[in-house]
């Protein structure tokens, strides 16, 4: 081959390759104003999870107006898929959330919630306006993806069961690689937080019941008083992850709440715990689970009574496919995001059960928050909207690339 023929491929493929960036990063001020005119008015209206009829509804309509099919064959009760692109070729699948919080808002922002005690808290409304943005992206080159990318709209995060009811639906079906992403507000603008293996925690829930037997606060002797077992299992839980999981592993035990007792001179019959459980590996998660029934009985029993656990388990822990985050932190080069690899967070998503069925990634999109997420003064740096759904829309038409070549 010639040097001058060779110069002109290299040219060529340049080219193509600046021409792609610049349909993703290149777009005008309208893009952003479009997201951000979104995002606000979910904000304006935030619906609880599996209450979230009218955001579905709003979906539903801007993505009729950028020309994406509405894939209503995966019946969800809330929320919605669609899907871009034909053919037979590889599917691979964006995931947004859409449920708000039960939080009073405090931001006194012009586009803040207009309902009382409901709030977006967690940045689900910029999910969602990142995952349209992405919609119209990829519908702009849908003539080029070689394979289909099928948008999930899912309800009912905050609750740990969206992401089951969109499998039950079926909407996984063929799908050989997934992504999302999280707002990290303590993450400038610009950064995407990118992590093979575990980012966040399965999150567990516990409810301790400890059986007392009632008396006069006077005479104590006469009964058995289970606010004492009760604060005696609080501090004996505390020893399970400093006695009981390695210097090179996490968790944390929390015991959030204690219910027990209706006057100052009762001594009640029984008191309740609740609290949660936070893990990264699943034999660490296995074996506090053990020990905390372990610890709970012995207690108990070394009082004279007996306190019986009720194990709520959450989402697994979120584990990221090592080749899918080496692919992630090239993409964002490419694009010009500025990669960091963040610290696992003990918070919970359910968009572990997807990694369950297929390889994933799950990405930190940087927000540069005032607050963390669930605070009532939680809000968004909108300038990220459009870096997400840049980001998310390439993930995905180089994955179909991938998947494509690997299949040839």
């Amino acid at each position: 081959m010639s040097s001058d023929l060779k110069q002109s491929e290299q040219q060529a493929e340049q080219e193509e390759q600046g021409l792609k960036h610049e349909l993703y990063v290149g777009q005008d001020e309208e893009f952003a104003e479009h997201l951000t005119s979104i995002r606000r008015h979910l904000h304006r209206n935030p619906e609880l999870s599996g209450e979230e009829r009218e955001t579905t509804e709003a979906i539903r309509g801007w993505l009729v107006k950028e020309g994406v099919r509405i894939a209503d064959e995966y019946s969800l009760r809330t929320g919605l898929i669609a899907e871009i692109g034909q053919g037979d070729g590889p599917v691979v699948a964006l995931r947004a959330d859409i449920d708000a919080l039960p939080i009073q808002e405090e931001t006194k922002l012009e586009y803040a919630s207009q309902v009382p005690g409901r709030m977006h808290a967690c940045g689900h409304d910029a999910h969602t306006a990142i995952l349209i943005g992405a919609a119209r992206l990829l519908k702009q080159r849908e003539s080029r993806l070689p394979g289909k990318v099928r948008l999930i709209f899912q309800p009912s995060e905050e609750k740990a069961t969206g992401a089951r009811q969109v499998i039950q639906s079926g909407a996984l079906s063929e799908v050989q690689a997934v992504f999302g992403l999280h707002n990290k507000p303590d993450l400038q603008v610009g950064t995407v937080g990118i992590r093979e293996g575990a980012l966040l925690a399965a999150a567990d829930g516990f409810v301790v019941k400890v059986e007392g037997v009632g008396t006069h606060a006077a005479v104590p002797e006469a009964g058995i008083d289970p606010i004492v077992v009760a604060s005696h299992i609080v501090t004996a839980l505390q020893a399970i992850v400093s006695r009981n999981v390695g210097a090179q592993e996490s968790a944390v035990i929390s015991v959030t709440k204690i219910n027990s007792g209706t006057a100052w001179n009762v001594i009640p019959e029984e008191a309740i715990l609740d609290g949660t459980v936070r893990t990264f590996d699943e034999k660490v998660r296995a074996r506090i689970r053990e020990r905390f029934n372990q610890v709970v009985a012995g207690v108990a029993a070394a009082y004279g009574t007996r306190a019986t656990v009720r194990w709520i388990q959450g989402p697994p822990a979120v584990v990221n496919d090592a080749s899918l985050a080496a692919a992630a932190e090239q993409v964002a080069s490419e694009i010009g995001l500025n990669s960091v690899r963040p610290l696992p967070s003990p918070a919970g998503e359910d968009f572990s059960f997807y990694q369950k069925e297929v390889p994933g990634l799950f990405l930190f999109l940087g927000t540069s928050g005032p607050h963390e997420w669930h605070h009532p003064g939680f809000d968004v740096d909108e300038r990220a909207l459009p870096l997400g759904a840049h980001l998310l829309a390439v993930l995905a038409e180089q994955a179909l690339q991938k998947l494509q070549s690997d299949g040839e």
